[in-house]
């Protein structure tokens, strides 16, 4: 059975610094392409950052220069490093492979 479980979210003031954590279960997530999306209060879903199975990162623009997403193919976990976070990063982060996803962390940033 496939699983993703994301971790990490939490309350942070404007330009903190949060790290998420995806566990994947079921599946190699480093060979396959892997998502990091969120949903804000309110909106649909935004793809923020993908990684490719062969490691190539993207982000959307917004995000661009501030998160970063990695991988440990030995303890099969994603990460996304969050840096100089806004009030506007404020959501609901899931991991996601292809239609799967997890139960989401929730990220709020304010002072």
């Amino acid at each position: 059975e496939v699983q993703l479980v994301e971790s990490g979210g939490g309350l942070v003031q404007p330009g903190g610094s949060l790290r998420l954590s995806c566990a994947a279960s079921g599946f190699t997530l480093s060979v396959t392409a892997m998502n990091w999306v969120r949903q804000p209060p309110g909106k649909g879903l935004e793809c923020v950052s993908r990684i490719s199975a062969g490691g190539t990162t993207d982000y959307v623009d917004s995000v661009k220069g501030r998160f970063t997403v990695s991988r440990d193919s030995a303890k099969n976990m994603l990460y996304l490093q969050m840096n100089d976070l806004k009030p506007e990063d404020t959501a609901v982060y899931y991991c996601a492979n292809g239609a799967t996803r997890g139960q989401g962390t929730q990220v709020n940033v304010s002072s």
